[in-house]
């Protein structure tokens, strides 16, 4: 049921920001338009899109996970035993993946907290808030982690083939 529950919300997180490549690539596309057949191109495409790809890579990490499209290093573990590489893959997990996620999660939302409380904006042609970015990161961390809990209940209960 958790790991039904957290690869559900991943999956329709995954899905909904998606969308956002199609927006800002129909952001450049017009800004591209504009600059070249017009010769009058916008103050805000740029910024627009680079927080909007900002926000896509990083919310995708979860998403990613689930379907194990994050770079592996197969050189040694393609040549151990199931009962072996189980083990590698649990400790690869607590000793590397939950450390990191962790602290991207507190560190993340220091960061977007001071954002928030400062009322950051960006410093280009329009000046855009910057909170709202950072606060993804931090939901993007907790995402992270929860497809983290995700994956090592899969190794532990031989599930990991269910997933696809």
């Amino acid at each position: 049921m958790i790991i039904r529950a957290i690869d559900g919300l991943n999956e329709i997180v995954g899905r909904i920001v998606s969308v956002v490549a199609v927006v800002f690539a129909a952001i450049i596309i017009y800004d591209v338009v504009l600059r070249y057949a017009f010769n009058e191109p916008t103050r805000w495409a740029f910024d627009v899109s680079k927080q909007l790809y900002g926000f896509y890579f990083i919310m995708l990490g979860g998403y990613a996970l689930r379907h194990r499209a994050h770079v592996s290093v197969d050189l040694v573990t393609e040549r151990l035993g199931p009962k072996t590489l189980k083990l590698v893959e649990i400790a690869g997990y607590v000793i590397f993946f939950f450390p990191f996620a962790w602290v991207f999660l507190t560190r993340s939302w220091d960061f977007a907290i001071t954002s928030w409380n400062q009322g950051e904006t960006t410093y280009g042609a329009i000046q855009m808030p910057v909170y709202p970015l950072k606060m993804a990161m931090c939901v993007a961390a907790g995402l992270l982690l929860l497809q983290g809990i995700s994956e090592v209940l899969k190794i532990i209960l031989n599930r990991r083939e269910e997933q696809a």
